[in-house]
């Protein structure tokens, strides 16, 4: 593909500096992009090759200077640079329309406008929209329904009854609808509790790969409104999960546990169950996370504290042992001290 800049300054609605007519072919890193090339300047501390950069143009932030470089100014480079990416690489599936070779049993429907690969599996009373892509190995179970434009890669499964929005990506080795962990007397008889809820999954989610979202045990396992969800992700029976919400790689939210809307979640972190996540939380990677969360709050650690609380308690960790050294030295002061005190009052 091939644009001149005036046009791409256009289409990103942003402020062209240099010259217009400048035909860019390819979008490429700061350190590695050359004639033909348009890169992009998010963080700052990247502006020093700003002047090194072999690009013919740099995508950055307002008040941005570089002499003798072609800039485009827009307001946030980072987004810009991920539309520029969808109109210049548009993602193409291949398949078109239903394979012969997928397999879909009677009574499913499918949109003959559907984009269906070898080797799907379909099941009865499943319906499956427009636009929607399933890739070979997928499983869609009995009675799934699969939105406009959602694409399902390679080997996910989807189980019985769930609901998939629109323009929904679930990346490969996704399982919706499995089983939540609920067994009664748990260490002793582990009696199994019948999970006969489902997983909803409302539109412009993406699940990252190999991410487990349960059915819940009655009613619903809910992701809310473009929700972003990383890979290695495990998230329990009867959680919702509000809308615009970010949750990075390796949380695990125990069940029935409850995020408010625009929650952004670190990785590796761990929630118990049965607590309320309020609106705008911001959490600290590998947290543990053991109570309800006040909306607007930012906390980190383990357990769970104020961020800046967490912030200094880290940084005293490189210090301890330097601490416990000056600690037992003021033990053995103590102690002779008191050894000296005990001394002189039996001499009186």
């Amino acid at each position: 593909m091939k644009m001149t800049l005036e046009e791409i300054a256009r289409f990103l609605e942003g402020k062209l500096i240099g010259a217009a007519d400048t035909v860019i072919k390819n979008i490429r890193p700061i350190d590695e992009a050359k004639n033909g090339d348009i890169t992009f300047l998010a963080n700052r501390k990247y502006l020093k090759q700003l002047n090194t950069t072999g690009a013919s143009a740099i995508i950055v932030p307002p008040q941005t200077e570089a002499e003798g470089k072609n800039l485009v100014v827009v307001k946030d480079p980072y987004a810009a640079f991920g539309k520029l990416l969808h109109l210049f690489y548009p993602l193409e599936h291949g398949q078109k329309g239903v394979s012969p070779e997928a397999y879909i049993e009677k009574g499913a429907v499918v949109s003959d406008q559907a984009n269906i690969f070898p080797q799907a599996f379909i099941s009865q009373g499943a319906k499956i929209e427009k636009g929607a892509v399933i890739y070979p190995g997928a499983y869609i179970g009995r009675d799934v329904s699969i939105g406009e434009d959602s694409v399902i890669y390679a080997n996910v499964t989807i189980y019985h009854s769930c609901i998939i929005g629109k323009r929904v990506i679930l990346h490969s080795g996704v399982v919706i609808g499995a089983d939540g962990l609920g067994f009664a007397n748990p260490g002793k008889e582990n009696s199994k509790i019948p999970q006969v809820g489902i997983v909803q999954i409302d539109d412009d989610v993406e699940i990252g790969a190999n991410s487990t979202i349960d059915r819940a045990t009655l009613g619903k396992t809910w992701i809310g409104r473009n929700v972003k969800i990383d890979n290695l992700v495990q998230i329990a029976h009867n959680v919702v999960i509000g809308e615009n919400s970010v949750l990075a790689a390796m949380v695990g939210i125990s069940g029935s546990t409850k995020l408010g809307k625009s929650v952004i979640v670190g990785g590796q972190t761990g929630m118990v169950g049965h607590i309320n996540i309020g609106d705008n939380v911001m959490i600290g990677a590998a947290s543990k996370i053991h109570k309800d969360i006040a909306p607007g709050e930012i906390v980190g650690g383990r357990p769970q504290m104020s961020y800046k609380l967490w912030l200094k308690s880290e940084a005293c960790q490189s210090k301890l042992p330097e601490m416990k050294v000056t600690i037992d030295r003021l033990v053995r002061k103590i102690e002779e001290l008191e050894d000296k005190i005990s001394k002189s009052s039996k001499a009186g």
